[in-house]
């Protein structure tokens, strides 16, 4: 085994490490939220985003590195869309109780896609986080058919994408890493996204300022 490939199996190996640890912290940060609710503490909101930003930069990074070591191939399966969306809210539900955000959920019962959902949850939470970070006080999950494409649509009332960010095609510029914008979670949903095939026709994202909540909109489109 070649030294770079013990790097990267130790790093990975740490990397999981790490989520697991996240997880747990995650956890406890829940229990005394709750435990001490009335008291009405902003750290306890705080902590529990950062940790959840960390959370998902681990996770997204641990399936990039499982993707390139090992050209892996999602398992498609059929899905419910709503139980998509409801979950991906269940697992923010702590954020948006604790900033009192307006978090609804937009889809028929019986709209079906063919994807594997813990990608497609990783990389709808990753987006959540995101808009949590910049939304004013409403986020809104939906879910349409449209054309031979199941669209899953994320979209937040806040001031919207950057321009760095929309021209994020050509690379992240230094200004939007110096904000902390990295474009991992972009790069993320784009990668899992065409991983996603039906015949000729690949899964792909579209970002734009044209939200419903007048801010960001994150689309998924799954064929």
């Amino acid at each position: 085994m070649s030294q770079e490939a013990k790097f990267s199996d130790i790093l990975a190996s740490s990397v999981h490490d790490l989520k697991n640890s996240l997880q747990i912290v995650r956890s406890l940060i829940k229990t005394l939220a709750l435990e001490y609710a009335n008291l009405e503490r902003p750290e306890f909101r705080v902590l529990d985003f950062e940790t959840a930003r960390m959370n998902s930069c681990v996770m997204q990074l641990l399936i990039l590195y499982r993707l390139d070591a090992s050209h892996f191939k999602p398992l498609l399966e059929e899905c419910r869309v709503l139980d998509i969306l409801e979950e991906v809210g269940c697992q923010q539900s702590l954020q948006i109780q604790l900033r009192q955000i307006s978090f609804t959920v937009e889809c028929c019962d019986d709209l079906f896609c063919f994807c594997e959902d813990t990608l497609i949850n990783t990389v709808l939470v990753s987006i959540v986080n995101n808009a949590l970070r910049y939304c004013r006080q409403a986020i809104r999950l939906s879910g349409r058919q449209q054309d031979d494409y199941v669209c899953l649509c994320i979209e937040d009332d806040g001031p919207g994408f950057s321009s760095g960010i929309m021209a994020g095609t050509q690379g992240v510029k230094s200004s939007e890493l110096e904000k902390g914008n990295t474009g991992l979670g972009l790069h993320f949903a784009s990668t899992i996204a065409e991983l996603h095939s039906q015949g000729q026709r690949r899964g792909f994202v579209v970002i734009d300022n044209e939200s419903t909540l007048g801010g960001a909109r994150f689309s998924l489109f799954l064929p």
